[in-house]
């Protein structure tokens, strides 16, 4: 029986993202936008793809080389391998892990699935990205805002209808995380005719994702210490032997605040 809480007449963001990544956590109006989508731009599972490969290589550095031990994930998406809490609490168990959705489905999902290492703790914020203010305070009972943190906002931003408040969200983030915590952005961009076509196909659908130039995915760094190779298509970040590293409409960084 479905929870009366989510509805299934209109597609989801995180469920639309399940499809395309395989998942079976979806519902009929959810995969008749993926394949919309997919029409519109045949790439779009490849972009699926290239950010949650992003996501696991983001987290794999901030607790191996930088040594971070506190994730807040905005945006969490529906749980598949090697969530963030998983990929971090291998490298070092005592990972504390925050993540952020406002999906009911995710939330049922985060409840039963999003279990931590004994040594760790994870929990899990009801919260629209749109509200920093929340999102902050009912992270801060299980992080310490005064040690670094690692931010990762993997396809969400484009949620945030306006430029200047989507990145108005992430420098209040900032400001809350000492000197040594990091920002880790993948973002879909309007860098082809496919990509804008499927702008247009989830808007009609009642579902706007709104997409950002390079420049704009740059900006969301402002101040940080960007990381080499800097600013580039998800795909070709650090990209891993054997992985495909075509040029995607989806664009990423990793930043460190000095």
């Amino acid at each position: 029986m479905t929870d009366p809480s989510i509805d299934t007449s209109r597609p989801s963001s995180a469920r639309v993202w399940n499809y395309l990544l395989g998942g079976k956590d979806n519902f009929a109006v959810d995969r008749e936008l993926g394949e919309a989508l997919r029409k519109a731009n045949p790439a779009i599972a490849s972009v699926a793809q290239a950010q949650r490969r992003f996501l696991i290589q983001a987290v794999t550095l901030f607790a191996g080389e930088a040594g971070i031990r506190q994730f807040l994930d905005i945006g969490t998406g529906l749980p598949t391998a090697d969530n963030t809490h998983e990929v971090a609490q291998r490298v070092a168990p005592e990972s504390r892990i925050v993540y952020v959705d406002n999906d009911p489905l995710v939330l049922v999902h985060a409840r039963a699935l999003l279990t931590s290492s004994p040594e760790g703790e994870t929990a899990y914020i009801d919260s629209a990205v749109e509200n920093p203010e929340r999102i902050l305070s009912e992270a801060a009972r299980t992080l310490d805002f005064s040690k670094p943190v690692a931010l990762t906002m993997i396809g969400i931003l484009g949620n945030v209808a306006d430029y200047a408040q989507a990145r108005s969200i992430v420098k209040q983030l900032l400001d809350a995380v000492p000197s040594g915590s990091y920002l880790a952005v993948s973002d879909g961009t309007s860098t082809s005719a496919q990509s804008v076509e499927s702008q247009r196909v989830a808007k009609q659908s009642g579902h706007p994702y709104n997409l950002r130039t390079p420049e704009e995915i740059t900006g969301y760094f402002e101040g940080l210490e960007i990381l080499e190779p800097g600013v580039v298509s998800t795909s070709q970040w650090r990209p891993q032997q054997g992985a495909p590293t075509e040029s995607l409409d989806v664009y990423c960084a990793v930043g460190r605040k000095p």
